[in-house]
């Protein structure tokens, strides 16, 4: 695989695991039990900390980068296995 392939594919993990990090472990004021400002919208983080999100979207998106690259290299599941639109007709001639 091109090192270009790599540093772009780890990105989209990357972009996509920070909105699955995100929602997990911010309290809101109310959570927390602190007074909202007016004008504060009410899913608005209490504390927000960038850096931890960093943190964990970046080993969260390598852990499943290097799945995918294994997978890439051995071969596990491949396009023939996820075909949605196979028909077999012997398992259907069987009713299985």
């Amino acid at each position: 695989m091109n090192l270009y392939s790599i540093v772009a594919i780890w990105s989209l993990f990357w972009v996509l695991c920070a909105f699955l990090v995100m929602p997990f472990s911010e309290k809101t004021d109310e959570e927390a039990g602190a007074e909202k400002i007016p004008g504060q919208a009410d899913s608005a983080p209490h504390n927000f900390r960038p850096g931890r999100i960093i943190l964990r979207t970046t080993i969260l998106s390598s852990l499943l980068f290097g799945l995918f690259y294994l997978n890439y290299v051995n071969g596990w599941v491949g396009t023939e296995d996820i075909n949605l639109f196979k028909y077999d007709r012997a398992a259907a001639a069987h009713g299985d």
